[in-house]
Protein backbone atom coordinates (compact mmCIF):
# COMPACT_ATOMS: atom_id res chain seq x y z
CA UNK A 1 0.00 0.00 0.00
CA UNK A 2 1.57 3.56 -0.62
CA UNK A 3 1.14 5.87 1.78
CA UNK A 4 0.81 10.07 0.67
CA UNK A 5 4.22 11.98 1.93
CA UNK A 6 1.72 13.28 4.69
CA UNK A 7 1.01 9.89 6.47
CA UNK A 8 4.37 8.40 6.48
CA UNK A 9 4.76 7.32 10.11
CA UNK A 10 8.16 10.05 9.60
CA UNK A 11 6.06 12.97 8.60
CA UNK A 12 3.17 12.01 11.13
CA UNK A 13 3.03 15.26 13.56
CA UNK A 14 4.78 18.10 11.08
CA UNK A 15 3.26 20.96 9.44
CA UNK A 16 4.30 20.74 5.94
CA UNK A 17 6.78 18.40 6.52
CA UNK A 18 8.41 21.04 9.14
CA UNK A 19 8.32 19.50 13.25
CA UNK A 20 7.49 21.76 15.70
CA UNK A 21 10.41 22.15 17.17
CA UNK A 22 11.76 23.07 13.71
CA UNK A 23 8.84 25.37 13.27
CA UNK A 24 9.44 27.24 16.43
CA UNK A 25 12.95 27.92 15.74
CA UNK A 26 11.75 29.52 12.41
CA UNK A 27 9.50 31.76 14.33
CA UNK A 28 12.15 32.54 16.39
CA UNK A 29 14.70 33.54 13.78
CA UNK A 30 11.76 35.72 11.93
CA UNK A 31 11.43 37.72 14.89
CA UNK A 32 15.07 38.41 15.51
CA UNK A 33 15.57 39.45 11.94
CA UNK A 34 12.42 41.61 12.09
CA UNK A 35 13.68 43.14 15.62
CA UNK A 36 16.82 44.02 13.69
CA UNK A 37 15.50 45.60 11.11
CA UNK A 38 13.15 47.73 13.24
CA UNK A 39 16.47 48.57 15.16
CA UNK A 40 18.23 49.77 12.31
CA UNK A 41 15.54 52.04 11.06
CA UNK A 42 15.71 53.50 14.60
CA UNK A 43 19.06 54.00 14.64
CA UNK A 44 19.06 55.46 11.28
CA UNK A 45 16.63 58.35 12.21
CA UNK A 46 18.85 59.11 15.31
CA UNK A 47 21.56 59.33 13.14
CA UNK A 48 20.18 61.36 10.85
CA UNK A 49 18.74 63.39 13.57
CA UNK A 50 22.45 63.56 15.37
CA UNK A 51 24.26 64.66 11.76
CA UNK A 52 21.74 67.46 11.99
CA UNK A 53 22.39 68.74 15.00
CA UNK A 54 26.58 68.42 14.30
CA UNK A 55 26.38 69.89 10.59
CA UNK A 56 27.28 73.56 11.13
CA UNK A 57 25.03 74.49 7.76
CA UNK A 58 22.21 73.76 10.42
CA UNK A 59 22.72 76.70 12.67
CA UNK A 60 22.78 74.80 15.77
CA UNK A 61 25.92 73.31 17.82
CA UNK A 62 25.82 69.50 19.74
CA UNK A 63 23.78 69.30 22.87
CA UNK A 64 25.74 71.16 26.32
CA UNK A 65 28.52 72.59 23.27
CA UNK A 66 29.77 75.84 23.87
CA UNK A 67 27.52 78.43 22.54
CA UNK A 68 28.42 80.96 19.86
CA UNK A 69 29.15 84.01 20.84
CA UNK A 70 26.27 86.31 21.08
CA UNK A 71 26.63 88.43 24.28
CA UNK A 72 28.56 88.98 27.42
CA UNK A 73 28.17 85.91 29.48
CA UNK A 74 26.24 86.35 32.76
CA UNK A 75 27.92 86.21 36.20
CA UNK A 76 27.08 85.29 39.60
CA UNK A 77 27.95 85.68 43.16
CA UNK A 78 29.29 82.64 44.95
CA UNK A 79 27.16 81.27 47.91
CA UNK A 80 24.30 83.95 46.71
CA UNK A 81 22.96 82.85 42.82
CA UNK A 82 21.35 79.50 43.02
CA UNK A 83 21.86 76.90 39.75
CA UNK A 84 19.94 77.93 36.97
CA UNK A 85 18.94 75.20 34.77
CA UNK A 86 18.44 75.69 30.48
CA UNK A 87 15.16 77.00 30.02
CA UNK A 88 12.75 73.67 28.64
CA UNK A 89 13.13 73.99 25.37
CA UNK A 90 16.36 76.00 24.70
CA UNK A 91 19.23 75.26 22.70
CA UNK A 92 22.51 75.67 23.94
CA UNK A 93 24.16 76.25 20.37
CA UNK A 94 21.16 79.03 19.70
CA UNK A 95 23.39 82.35 19.10
CA UNK A 96 20.64 84.23 21.55
CA UNK A 97 21.39 81.91 24.12
CA UNK A 98 23.89 83.40 26.57
CA UNK A 99 25.41 81.15 29.20
CA UNK A 100 23.24 79.91 31.84
CA UNK A 101 24.06 81.36 35.64
CA UNK A 102 25.60 78.42 37.96
CA UNK A 103 27.22 77.91 41.22
CA UNK A 104 27.55 74.67 43.30
CA UNK A 105 29.84 72.02 43.83
CA UNK A 106 31.97 70.22 41.59
CA UNK A 107 34.01 66.58 42.22
CA UNK A 108 37.74 66.21 41.92
CA UNK A 109 38.15 62.74 39.50
CA UNK A 110 42.12 63.22 38.89
CA UNK A 111 44.54 65.46 39.23
CA UNK A 112 47.87 65.55 36.40
CA UNK A 113 51.04 67.27 37.01
CA UNK A 114 52.06 68.86 34.19
CA UNK A 115 55.40 70.27 34.91
CA UNK A 116 57.33 70.39 38.46
CA UNK A 117 54.81 73.69 39.32
CA UNK A 118 51.50 73.18 37.27
CA UNK A 119 48.59 70.83 37.82
CA UNK A 120 45.72 70.19 35.93
CA UNK A 121 42.41 69.40 38.08
CA UNK A 122 39.98 67.32 36.41
CA UNK A 123 36.43 68.32 38.03
CA UNK A 124 32.98 66.66 36.93
CA UNK A 125 29.48 66.70 38.73
CA UNK A 126 29.50 66.59 42.25
CA UNK A 127 25.77 64.84 42.05
CA UNK A 128 26.69 62.13 40.15
CA UNK A 129 25.36 63.36 36.65
CA UNK A 130 27.30 62.11 33.73
CA UNK A 131 27.10 65.56 32.24
CA UNK A 132 28.18 68.82 33.54
CA UNK A 133 25.47 71.11 34.84
CA UNK A 134 26.74 74.28 32.83
CA UNK A 135 28.62 74.92 29.55
CA UNK A 136 31.16 77.25 28.35
CA UNK A 137 33.06 79.20 25.57
CA UNK A 138 36.72 78.24 25.06
CA UNK A 139 38.80 80.79 26.71
CA UNK A 140 36.26 81.17 29.80
CA UNK A 141 37.38 80.83 33.61
CA UNK A 142 35.56 79.11 36.49
CA UNK A 143 35.77 81.19 40.06
CA UNK A 144 36.08 79.11 42.78
CA UNK A 145 36.22 79.19 46.49
CA UNK A 146 38.06 77.97 49.56
CA UNK A 147 37.93 78.03 53.28
CA UNK A 148 41.80 78.36 54.06
CA UNK A 149 42.82 79.67 57.76
CA UNK A 150 39.79 80.24 58.45
CA UNK A 151 39.07 82.58 55.59
CA UNK A 152 37.19 82.46 52.71
CA UNK A 153 39.09 83.14 49.26
CA UNK A 154 38.33 83.02 45.81
CA UNK A 155 40.16 82.84 42.82
CA UNK A 156 39.44 82.58 38.99
CA UNK A 157 41.25 79.89 36.64
CA UNK A 158 40.97 79.84 32.63
CA UNK A 159 39.40 76.12 32.04
CA UNK A 160 41.75 74.57 29.67
CA UNK A 161 40.00 71.45 27.87
CA UNK A 162 37.41 71.43 25.34
CA UNK A 163 33.89 72.25 25.68
CA UNK A 164 33.06 69.68 23.51
CA UNK A 165 34.03 67.52 26.59
CA UNK A 166 31.08 67.92 28.37
CA UNK A 167 31.86 65.16 30.97
CA UNK A 168 34.40 67.03 32.50
CA UNK A 169 36.20 70.50 33.24
CA UNK A 170 39.84 70.85 33.63
CA UNK A 171 41.78 73.94 35.59
CA UNK A 172 44.83 73.84 34.70
CA UNK A 173 46.85 75.74 38.01
CA UNK A 174 50.49 77.09 38.78
CA UNK A 175 51.53 77.19 42.43
CA UNK A 176 52.81 80.08 43.09
CA UNK A 177 55.25 80.88 46.00
CA UNK A 178 52.91 83.54 48.47
CA UNK A 179 49.47 82.21 46.31
CA UNK A 180 47.58 80.56 49.32
CA UNK A 181 44.92 78.71 46.93
CA UNK A 182 47.26 77.89 44.06
CA UNK A 183 49.24 76.46 47.14
CA UNK A 184 46.20 74.91 48.43
CA UNK A 185 45.31 73.28 45.19
CA UNK A 186 48.98 72.11 45.12
CA UNK A 187 50.13 70.78 48.30
CA UNK A 188 46.32 69.76 49.93
CA UNK A 189 43.85 68.71 46.60
CA UNK A 190 43.12 65.59 46.17
CA UNK A 191 41.02 63.45 44.15
CA UNK A 192 37.92 62.73 45.66
CA UNK A 193 37.53 66.23 47.08
CA UNK A 194 34.31 68.90 46.36
CA UNK A 195 35.07 72.04 45.27
CA UNK A 196 32.73 75.09 45.49
CA UNK A 197 32.50 76.97 42.29
CA UNK A 198 30.83 79.04 39.69
CA UNK A 199 30.41 80.30 36.36
CA UNK A 200 31.44 80.04 33.72
CA UNK A 201 32.60 83.58 33.14
CA UNK A 202 34.94 85.93 31.03
CA UNK A 203 34.98 87.17 27.39
CA UNK A 204 38.33 86.01 25.92
CA UNK A 205 36.76 83.75 24.23
CA UNK A 206 37.71 82.21 20.42
CA UNK A 207 34.79 79.66 18.68
CA UNK A 208 36.11 80.01 15.05
CA UNK A 209 33.00 82.13 13.78
CA UNK A 210 34.31 85.66 14.58
CA UNK A 211 37.38 85.17 11.74
CA UNK A 212 39.03 82.71 9.36
CA UNK A 213 42.36 82.60 11.25
CA UNK A 214 43.72 83.14 15.01
CA UNK A 215 47.22 83.71 16.31
CA UNK A 216 46.53 82.53 20.10
CA UNK A 217 50.07 83.91 21.34
CA UNK A 218 51.10 82.72 25.50
CA UNK A 219 53.27 83.09 28.23
CA UNK A 220 54.38 80.08 30.81
CA UNK A 221 50.50 78.90 32.31
CA UNK A 222 48.98 81.91 30.25
CA UNK A 223 48.63 78.67 27.93
CA UNK A 224 45.89 77.26 29.54
CA UNK A 225 43.02 79.25 27.92
CA UNK A 226 44.62 78.69 24.29
CA UNK A 227 44.74 75.17 24.97
CA UNK A 228 41.16 74.85 25.42
CA UNK A 229 40.13 77.06 22.05
CA UNK A 230 43.06 74.60 20.10
CA UNK A 231 41.13 71.89 21.62
CA UNK A 232 37.61 73.53 20.69
CA UNK A 233 38.75 73.94 17.14
CA UNK A 234 40.92 71.01 16.45
CA UNK A 235 37.43 68.86 17.27
CA UNK A 236 35.35 70.62 15.98
CA UNK A 237 37.38 70.19 12.65
CA UNK A 238 37.90 73.88 12.30
CA UNK A 239 39.03 74.58 8.67
CA UNK A 240 40.82 77.94 9.64
CA UNK A 241 44.61 78.70 10.50
CA UNK A 242 45.49 78.35 14.00
CA UNK A 243 49.09 80.11 14.93
CA UNK A 244 49.87 78.36 18.42
CA UNK A 245 52.52 80.37 19.89
CA UNK A 246 54.09 80.38 23.26
CA UNK A 247 57.39 81.33 25.51
CA UNK A 248 57.88 79.76 28.88
CA UNK A 249 61.72 79.63 30.71
CA UNK A 250 62.67 76.01 29.53
CA UNK A 251 61.55 72.91 28.15
CA UNK A 252 60.54 71.69 31.27
CA UNK A 253 58.58 74.33 31.83
CA UNK A 254 56.71 73.67 28.93
CA UNK A 255 52.94 73.22 29.82
CA UNK A 256 50.94 70.61 27.57
CA UNK A 257 54.19 69.29 25.58
CA UNK A 258 52.31 65.86 24.92
CA UNK A 259 49.00 67.51 24.29
CA UNK A 260 50.19 69.79 21.75
CA UNK A 261 52.11 67.60 20.14
CA UNK A 262 48.93 65.04 19.97
CA UNK A 263 46.87 68.36 18.39
CA UNK A 264 49.76 68.62 15.79
CA UNK A 265 48.95 64.97 14.49
CA UNK A 266 45.91 65.67 14.79
CA UNK A 267 45.38 68.88 12.84
CA UNK A 268 47.48 69.95 9.94
CA UNK A 269 46.51 73.61 10.41
CA UNK A 270 48.00 74.13 13.36
CA UNK A 271 51.29 75.90 13.44
CA UNK A 272 52.61 75.60 16.71
CA UNK A 273 55.58 77.71 17.40
CA UNK A 274 57.18 77.61 21.12
CA UNK A 275 60.34 79.28 22.30
CA UNK A 276 62.62 79.23 25.31
CA UNK A 277 64.19 81.22 27.31
CA UNK A 278 67.13 79.03 28.22
CA UNK A 279 67.53 75.08 27.49
CA UNK A 280 69.01 74.36 30.67
CA UNK A 281 71.08 71.84 28.82
CA UNK A 282 67.81 70.01 27.25
CA UNK A 283 67.35 68.61 23.90
CA UNK A 284 65.48 71.05 22.00
CA UNK A 285 64.79 71.78 18.83
CA UNK A 286 63.39 74.83 18.56
CA UNK A 287 63.20 78.29 19.33
CA UNK A 288 65.86 79.90 21.83
CA UNK A 289 65.50 83.75 23.19
CA UNK A 290 62.69 85.77 24.08
CA UNK A 291 59.99 86.35 22.09
CA UNK A 292 60.29 88.99 19.53
CA UNK A 293 59.14 90.81 16.65
CA UNK A 294 60.96 89.29 14.09
CA UNK A 295 60.17 85.65 15.66
CA UNK A 296 56.66 86.69 15.28
CA UNK A 297 56.62 88.19 11.43
CA UNK A 298 58.49 84.65 10.69
CA UNK A 299 56.17 82.65 12.25
CA UNK A 300 52.60 84.25 11.43
CA UNK A 301 51.82 85.34 7.96
CA UNK A 302 50.18 88.71 7.50
CA UNK A 303 49.92 89.18 11.52
CA UNK A 304 48.98 92.49 11.07
CA UNK A 305 45.44 91.32 9.23
CA UNK A 306 44.99 88.32 11.86
CA UNK A 307 42.67 88.68 14.98
CA UNK A 308 45.16 87.62 18.33
CA UNK A 309 44.62 86.35 21.54
CA UNK A 310 47.44 87.17 23.98
CA UNK A 311 47.83 85.41 27.71
CA UNK A 312 50.77 85.74 30.01
CA UNK A 313 52.49 87.31 32.77
CA UNK A 314 52.12 91.12 32.76
CA UNK A 315 55.44 92.09 31.67
CA UNK A 316 55.40 89.81 28.96
CA UNK A 317 52.14 91.20 27.73
CA UNK A 318 52.98 94.47 27.52
CA UNK A 319 55.97 93.65 25.90
CA UNK A 320 53.92 91.95 22.80
CA UNK A 321 51.29 93.61 23.07
CA UNK A 322 53.60 97.25 22.17
CA UNK A 323 55.64 95.25 19.60
CA UNK A 324 52.06 94.03 17.68
CA UNK A 325 51.46 97.65 17.60
CA UNK A 326 54.59 98.40 16.12
CA UNK A 327 53.94 95.77 13.56
CA UNK A 328 50.81 97.15 12.47
CA UNK A 329 48.20 95.42 14.28
CA UNK A 330 45.52 97.19 15.26
CA UNK A 331 44.44 97.31 18.99
CA UNK A 332 41.07 95.92 18.45
CA UNK A 333 42.19 93.07 16.83
CA UNK A 334 43.89 92.27 19.83
CA UNK A 335 42.44 90.50 22.11
CA UNK A 336 44.18 90.00 26.12
CA UNK A 337 43.17 88.07 29.38
CA UNK A 338 44.77 89.11 32.41
CA UNK A 339 43.64 88.00 36.21
CA UNK A 340 44.85 91.45 38.35
CA UNK A 341 46.97 91.05 41.67
CA UNK A 342 46.50 92.45 44.22
CA UNK A 343 48.18 95.81 45.12
CA UNK A 344 50.79 96.42 47.68
CA UNK A 345 48.83 98.32 50.66
CA UNK A 346 50.75 101.50 52.22
CA UNK A 347 51.45 100.22 55.83
CA UNK A 348 50.90 96.48 55.68
CA UNK A 349 53.94 93.89 56.29
CA UNK A 350 55.44 92.27 53.59
CA UNK A 351 54.64 95.36 50.97
CA UNK A 352 56.72 97.19 49.22
CA UNK A 353 54.66 100.63 48.63
CA UNK A 354 55.89 103.77 50.45
CA UNK A 355 53.01 105.78 52.68
CA UNK A 356 51.59 108.30 50.59
CA UNK A 357 49.84 111.31 50.99
CA UNK A 358 46.22 112.24 52.44
CA UNK A 359 43.67 110.90 50.79
CA UNK A 360 41.17 114.29 48.76
CA UNK A 361 39.11 112.21 46.80
CA UNK A 362 35.45 111.84 47.37
CA UNK A 363 34.17 110.27 51.22
CA UNK A 364 33.39 106.93 50.41
CA UNK A 365 31.21 105.56 53.70
CA UNK A 366 31.24 101.79 54.31
CA UNK A 367 27.50 101.12 56.30
CA UNK A 368 27.98 97.47 56.89
CA UNK A 369 31.13 98.34 58.68
CA UNK A 370 30.56 101.73 59.75
CA UNK A 371 34.00 103.18 58.63
CA UNK A 372 34.68 105.88 55.99
CA UNK A 373 37.36 107.55 54.65
CA UNK A 374 38.98 109.30 51.57
CA UNK A 375 39.82 108.18 48.50
CA UNK A 376 43.19 108.37 46.69
CA UNK A 377 42.99 109.62 43.11
CA UNK A 378 42.41 107.11 40.72
CA UNK A 379 41.93 104.35 43.41
CA UNK A 380 39.30 102.09 43.33
CA UNK A 381 36.70 101.11 46.20
CA UNK A 382 38.18 97.70 46.89
CA UNK A 383 41.87 99.30 47.01
CA UNK A 384 40.35 101.56 49.75
CA UNK A 385 38.49 98.60 51.32
CA UNK A 386 41.77 96.73 51.65
CA UNK A 387 43.53 99.61 53.05
CA UNK A 388 40.26 99.46 56.04
CA UNK A 389 40.31 96.12 56.35
CA UNK A 390 36.81 95.46 54.98
CA UNK A 391 36.40 92.00 53.14
CA UNK A 392 35.20 92.84 50.27
CA UNK A 393 35.73 89.37 48.32
CA UNK A 394 37.26 89.95 45.10
CA UNK A 395 38.74 86.90 42.32
CA UNK A 396 40.19 88.49 39.09
CA UNK A 397 40.17 92.55 39.96
CA UNK A 398 40.09 92.97 36.38
CA UNK A 399 36.15 93.58 36.10
CA UNK A 400 35.22 90.43 34.74
CA UNK A 401 34.15 87.79 37.28
CA UNK A 402 31.59 89.39 39.62
CA UNK A 403 33.01 88.61 42.85
CA UNK A 404 33.47 91.68 43.98
CA UNK A 405 29.65 93.16 43.58
CA UNK A 406 28.37 95.52 46.26
CA UNK A 407 25.21 97.54 46.53
CA UNK A 408 25.92 101.25 45.84
CA UNK A 409 23.39 103.07 47.67
CA UNK A 410 24.32 106.58 47.34
CA UNK A 411 26.79 108.50 44.74
CA UNK A 412 28.37 108.26 41.71
CA UNK A 413 30.91 105.85 40.14
CA UNK A 414 32.69 105.40 36.92
CA UNK A 415 33.78 101.98 35.86
CA UNK A 416 36.33 101.57 33.09
CA UNK A 417 34.98 97.66 32.69
CA UNK A 418 31.44 96.55 33.33
CA UNK A 419 31.46 92.61 32.45
CA UNK A 420 30.37 91.15 34.83
CA UNK A 421 27.31 93.66 35.54
CA UNK A 422 24.03 92.64 34.03
CA UNK A 423 21.12 95.50 33.09
CA UNK A 424 19.92 94.17 36.30
CA UNK A 425 22.75 94.81 37.96
CA UNK A 426 22.96 98.26 36.93
CA UNK A 427 19.00 99.12 37.56
CA UNK A 428 19.31 98.34 40.96
CA UNK A 429 22.56 100.11 41.95
CA UNK A 430 25.50 97.21 42.07
CA UNK A 431 28.78 98.30 40.95
CA UNK A 432 32.11 96.21 40.70
CA UNK A 433 34.60 97.74 43.70
CA UNK A 434 37.61 96.22 41.94
CA UNK A 435 36.29 98.81 38.92
CA UNK A 436 34.60 101.27 40.73
CA UNK A 437 36.35 104.77 40.62
CA UNK A 438 33.94 108.01 42.83
CA UNK A 439 32.92 110.44 40.97
CA UNK A 440 31.00 111.80 44.29
CA UNK A 441 30.51 111.02 48.17
CA UNK A 442 29.17 107.17 47.72
CA UNK A 443 27.90 104.70 50.21
CA UNK A 444 28.30 101.21 49.43
CA UNK A 445 26.56 98.21 51.49
CA UNK A 446 30.23 96.31 52.97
Amino acid sequence: MNLSPLNRPETRGTFLGVTPIHLFTMVLLIGFALAMVAMYFFKMRRAAALSGRLDPSMGSTPPGSAPPLGGAPRTFVLGKSPPTELPPGSDAGSSTHLTAKWSGQLLVESIVTETPSVKTVRLVSAAGQELLPFTFVPGQFLNLAFAIGGARMNRSYSISSSPTKREYVELTVRREPRGAVSRHIDDLLKVGDKIEAGGPVGKFTFDGTETRSVALISGGVGITPMMSIARYLTDRLWDGDIFFINTCRSPADLIFAKDIAKLQRRNPRLHVIITVDSTDGAEWNGAVGRLNGDLLTKSVPDLASRRIHLCGPPPMMDAVKAMLVEIGVPLEQIKTELFGASKPIPGVPGTTASKRAPATGPLVMFSKNNKSAKIHVDETVLELSEELGIGIEFSCRVGTCGICKVQMTSGEVEMAVEDALDADDKANGIILACQAKPASDIEVEA
